[in-house]
């Protein structure tokens, strides 16, 4: 056994295996993790670069667009302004050429007035009395008025001496002839008196008013009482039988008008109406409407028959004066003026033309003389 063990071949000793060195991995993987977190890092920088440049370019299109729109807004405004401006330009020059007109009129009418004569301004005063005759007569039908107007404009007339006034003036007297020939309407007088009327019917009453006295009634006799104690008994039964009779029975004539009975209100309405009647009256004598002015008094009358007591002093009074008032005459025929306004007229142009024909000639003379 020990003999075969020694022929054996000596045993080999083996080498242990040396283990993998692991640190260049390490390094590695290191360096990569860094690497991958750089690159991280900076691809998370160049993100945030590129959000910025892009709220940098948006705010930069915003400032363009907010920009852009000023200056369009400006453009506008300053086009509005200007065309305010040549509108306004435009306005003055109107103004200019008017005043310049203006002024030219004015030139030429003083010259005319330096040119004129006093028969001249006689005329142009006897015009405007005219004018003034023939307004007083046909808007404001004042024939007085009328009348001193056209008196005042002959005068003035006479002293003028121009010749060619002879048909107006014949012209004239007509028309004064024709006003004189008119009874004048004496609106104040009228317009008084009805406020007259008015003040009375304020002045009426209760007791004016149609009362139990009206015709158609019957009221028991407040006599009968006196003799009844004087009676004997039967005749006092019979009186009282009548009596009770009397008032269950009330007997109206046919033959006459019943007047209504009117309460406290019902006489309030009815001078109110009365009132406005007459107020309508004061207005057809202020316009010169002689229909409406007597349909209005016949109404008046016609509520004062009606609804007051005739018998009644203020009631009389007042019936009177509405009676002399429906005879009067608020528009009278008027005559026409306006002939002799238009013959001076013509006589005006007549003057004015002759004037301007004048100053032509001269000059003609001067001319042939100068040649």
């Amino acid at each position: 056994m020990t003999e075969t063990t020694n022929q054996l071949p000596a045993p080999i000793p083996q080498k242990t295996p040396e283990r993998p060195k692991l640190w260049p991995v390490w390094l590695i993987a290191v360096l990569a993790l860094i690497a991958a977190l750089a690159l991280g890092l900076w691809s998370w920088q160049q993100w945030n670069n590129h959000q910025a440049v892009q709220q940098t370019l948006q705010s930069l299109q915003q400032n363009t667009n907010r920009l852009e729109d000023l200056y369009s807004d400006r453009g506008s405004q300053q086009s509005q302004r200007i065309q305010a401006l040549e509108d306004k330009l435009a306005a003055q020059r109107e103004l200019i050429a008017t005043q310049q007109r203006q002024i030219d009129h004015t030139a030429r009418e003083l010259l005319e007035a330096g040119n004129r004569t006093r028969t001249d301004w006689l005329l142009a005063e006897a015009e405007y009395l005219l004018r003034i005759a023939n307004q007083r007569l046909l808007i404001e039908k004042d024939i007085r008025g009328a009348l001193s107007a056209l008196e005042a404009a002959d005068d003035v007339l006479t002293e003028s001496d121009d010749i060619g006034v002879y048909p107006v003036r014949q012209q004239l007297a007509r028309e004064v002839l024709a006003l004189k020939g008119i009874s004048g309407v004496d609106r104040t007088g009228l317009y008084l008196t009805l406020e007259a009327a008015i003040s009375g019917v304020h002045e009426l009453t209760d007791q004016a008013l149609i009362s139990a006295r009206a015709p158609g009634f019957i009221t028991p006799d407040d006599n009968t009482e006196a003799g009844v104690e004087t009676r004997n008994i039967f005749l006092r039964a019979w009186d009282k039988f009548k009596a009770t009779i009397k008032q269950v029975i009330v007997v109206r004539r046919m033959d006459e008008p019943v007047k209504p009975l009117l309460s406290p209100d019902q006489s309030a309405y009815a001078r109110l109406n009365l009132q406005l009647m007459l107020e309508e009256a004061e207005m057809a004598v202020l316009r010169g409407n002689q229909p409406l002015f007597e349909r209005a008094l016949a109404k008046a009358r016609n509520t004062v028959d009606n609804w007051y007591d005739n018998t009644n002093p203020r009631v009389s009074a007042l019936s009177e004066t509405l009676a002399e008032l429906a005879t009067r005459n608020v528009d009278p025929k008027l005559p026409d003026i306006s002939q002799s306004l238009a013959l001076l007229k013509e006589r005006l142009a007549g003057r004015m033309t002759t004037s301007d024909s004048k100053p032509e000639a001269d000059s003609a003379d001067n001319g042939d003389d100068a040649s």
